[in-house]
């Protein structure tokens, strides 16, 4: 199907998404602030400038929407038009986030990522399920690294965790 809006109305829409403060991160920061839990926000100096740092706790979060870090889930269906712009796009997304991922861990961090799916869409946790389980990883576990998503039927499992393996397509 063609695109319905003309080149400069879809870039004007393209550069209104926010990159900081979305409505999931903002969420899971009232959330978690609320919980007595204090951070710091997109830190520069760390590798992939994390959404939220945790330094009393050594813990990175990032609050990845679904379709622009190439989650795979049903949230996050490649667009029809100029796919092989798309994937290579946000296949580089996807490279960047585990080489962030992975240098923090390289220096000693703890990595919890939480998608957009699990607060949004028609699989989503509550979110005091999604608080509970980012308060203790942040707190209590030893995890070095933790995924928030969706639960996702196994025949609809279509991407590996963003901390390394091959991420496919939902089409």
């Amino acid at each position: 199907m063609a695109d319905v809006l003309t080149p400069e109305q879809r870039q004007l829409n393209m550069s209104r998404i926010k990159g900081k403060d979305t409505k999931p991160e903002m969420l899971i920061r009232r959330g978690l602030h609320a919980r007595g839990l204090r951070y710091r926000l997109h830190d520069r100096s760390l590798p992939g400038r994390p959404d939220l740092v945790f330094p009393k706790y050594n813990t990175a979060v990032f609050i990845h929407g679904c379709f622009w870090h190439a989650h795979g889930c049903g949230t996050s269906k490649l667009p029809a038009t100029r796919q092989d712009f798309w994937m290579a796009k946000l296949s580089a997304n996807a490279a960047r986030d585990c080489k962030a991922v992975e240098a923090l861990r390289a220096h000693g961090w703890r990595i919890l990522i939480i998608w957009e799916c699990a607060l949004r869409g028609p699989q989503r946790w509550t979110k005091d399920a999604v608080l509970d389980r980012a308060t203790n990883f942040i707190q209590l576990s030893g995890l070095p690294l933790l995924d928030i998503a969706a639960p996702q039927p196994s025949a609809v499992m279509h991407s590996k965790t963003s901390h390394g393996g091959k991420r496919t397509w939902k089409q």
